[in-house]
């Protein structure tokens, strides 16, 4: 079977002999209905848990809007049009709006990508900006001991509207709904706080009751106060097929229940090879984001078996203490250890990647150097087709492969 796999900008082929294909993880399909900028009318047409928008929102209120940056396939300019309109509809004036980039512990934005973001309109429109750590206002301590500090355009603004997508995260549970004010315009030392809940048993991907790295989330944004989500569900040409608004908890776990129905698919058995990718750019930017596709292989492979990751990464591992942490220790079981001796934000995604090594062996197909990838403990490819052969005559002709073209966002279910 032939199967295009999104790397970068482009695609890489790979065939996988069809006696030995066990699955091809793909998306259900989309809900039937309105898309892309429709369906996000739509949805503000017909909040959950909440008023419409332009009912809450008052003329003269100062209002942020906050949304991802970058490296999210968050599609806010096929947002904001109906947004404005919906302020407009409030009498509310465009010069007491703003567009917030939550950058977590991401880089800094270049003014191209973020005009990107916001769209023409709303650049040329509103106050386009990205959240700065530095200058933040101090909400409070969360019942588990994270300091709320939130960039202060965002906690001055008389109404908060938090935009979205929602996809699986590895120890939130899903992406989306509080997340854009925690870690989204938090600081790195909130972030490592809630993140440090990570290795709690109950933070894992699609688990949100009794999670703490969720709970801790929400509590600390409702410490804040959010008026408003507008979050979407992408499907895998990273086009809106579902939208949902409202209330910050209810809208957000409607739109889980629809990702689930779309993105949960069920697997036979544990492969001896699984293949996987993020789907292309942004989201195998670097190593930091391939992670995720990584983490979701690991429910699929079975013990002693390969991962294939099939990544870019043009910009390398990516966060500096990420790539410090694959590079400057002398095993897997090293890096785990490290963790567990205390919690470092960037170092958390390296010991979880050294923790899906330590049951499967793990090759790399991507732009870095190949005695890059050696030294974080991976084995290079030129292709996926070539790491794939490798595997087969590793594992013999009997052996079953796994392909996860949008690993980042489909949850093996065995």
């Amino acid at each position: 079977m032939k199967i295009e796999l999104g790397y970068g900008r482009g695609s890489m082929p790979l065939d996988v002999p069809d006696k030995n294909l066990l699955k091809v993880l793909t998306p259900a399909g989309a809900p039937q209905g309105l898309r892309g900028e429709a369906e996000v009318k739509r949805a503000l047409r017909e909040p959950i848990g909440t008023g419409r928008l332009r009912d809450i929102v008052r003329p003269g209120e100062k209002i942020a809007l906050v949304s991802s940056d970058i490296t999210r396939p968050m599609p806010t300019w096929k947002c904001m049009p109906a947004l404005l309109e919906e302020l407009r509809a409030a009498g509310v004036s465009m010069a007491d709006v703003s567009l917030t980039f939550g950058l977590g512990s991401h880089r800094a934005q270049t003014d191209e990508e973020k005009r990107h973001l916001a769209g023409d309109e709303a650049w040329e429109t509103i106050t386009c900006r990205d959240s700065d750590p530095g200058d933040c206002v101090h909400f409070g301590t969360t019942s588990r001991g994270t300091d709320v500090d939130i960039d202060r355009v965002v906690a001055e603004a008389d109404r908060r509207i938090l935009l979205g997508n929602i996809e699986y995260h590895y120890f939130a549970g899903y992406s989306g709904g509080g997340k854009a004010l925690m870690p989204g315009v938090s600081t790195p030392a909130a972030i490592q706080q809630n993140h440090s809940f990570m290795v709690d048993p109950q933070s894992r991907t699609g688990h949100l009751e009794g999670n703490p790295v969720r709970a801790d989330i929400e509590e600390a944004a409702a410490m804040v106060g959010a008026d408003f989500i507008v979050n979407v569900v992408l499907d895998e040409h990273k086009e809106i097929v579902a939208a949902v608004a409202g209330d910050m908890i209810l809208a957000h776990r409607a739109g889980c229940r629809i990702l689930d129905k779309m993105y949960s698919v069920p697997v036979p058995k544990r492969a001896d090879i699984v293949v996987t990718c993020q789907g292309g750019a942004p989201k195998d930017v670097n190593l930091y984001q391939v992670q995720k596709a990584i983490d979701n292989a690991k429910h699929a492979v079975r013990d002693g078996g390969t991962v294939i990751v099939v990544g870019a990464c043009t910009e390398g591992l990516g966060n500096g203490v990420f790539a410090s942490w694959m590079e400057g220790e002398p095993s897997p079981a090293a890096v785990i250890e490290r963790l567990r001796q205390g919690f470092r934000l960037g170092g958390h995604k390296a010991a979880a990647i050294c923790q899906v090594m330590q049951r499967a062996r793990m090759v790399l197909v991507s732009e870095m150097a190949p005695e890059l990838v050696r030294s974080i403990f991976m084995e290079p490819a030129a292709s996926a087709q070539e790491a794939l052969d490798r595997a087969l005559e590793l594992y013999g002709p009997d052996s079953t492969v796994t392909v996860m073209p949008f690993g980042g966002s489909t949850l093996p279910r065995a």
